[in-house]
């Protein structure tokens, strides 16, 4: 008695279409209810201790032009220091670098920071270097703030709390401003960047 195997018809090619649609929809649920965790809240600390260095560098200036150029330049050292952060959390994971909550962090940080860097040029064209303080840390809050919604759930809280601080810094006389932006960049980095390393890893 000769077996024969049974063969099985392929899969109608409507069906195979309309499988994989139905995996594309379910991976692109899950990417946009996923949050951007790759923020790192070493980083952020260390961002946090070069402002203390910041502060009293900026106190030491005998012009508030001088003192908001030692804060440029902080700036540029706090991005560079979050961006090698960034990479050395997400190191063996590029893709998540690219996948979409990546992208909508990037898209709620990047125009308040922008704003930011706008509003600098202005202020200091037209020689309000008192008003850029308070700007600056409202500025970067609103940045925190839009960009944490698509982040770890602590990212909003900080936002609202350099806004807090940026909003005393328009309010305080002259003089505490340079201690305000100590107390923002430095101490509320310091704080909730150890928070985020000890609930998120790094």
């Amino acid at each position: 008695m000769q077996s024969h195997a049974i063969e099985r018809e392929p899969e109608p090619p409507q069906l195979a279409d309309r499988a994989a649609e139905n995996l594309r929809f379910i991976r692109s649920a899950m990417e946009s209810s996923s949050r951007f965790t790759d923020i790192s809240g070493l980083g952020m600390l260390a961002i946090g201790l070069t402002a203390v260095v910041a502060t009293i560098v900026a106190h030491a200036q005998a012009s508030d032009r001088a003192m908001v150029l030692v804060w440029e330049a902080e700036a540029v050292v706090a991005i560079s220091i979050g961006i090698v952060a960034t990479l050395h959390k997400a190191r063996g994971h590029w893709e998540r670098l690219l996948a979409v909550p990546a992208r909508k962090f990037v898209l709620g940080l990047a125009p308040p920071l922008a704003a930011g860097g706008v509003l600098t040029f202005v202020l200091q064209s037209e020689g309000l270097f008192e008003l850029l303080p308070g700007m600056w840390l409202v500025v970067y809050g609103a940045a925190m703030a839009a960009a944490g919604a698509f982040s770890v759930r602590i990212l909003p809280a900080l936002g609202f709390s350099f806004m807090v601080v940026g909003s005393a810094a328009f309010l305080a006389p002259a003089a505490w401003a340079g201690w305000l932006l100590g107390l923002g960049f430095g101490g509320l980095h310091v704080a909730f960047g150890a928070v985020i390393a000890r609930r998120y890893g790094g």
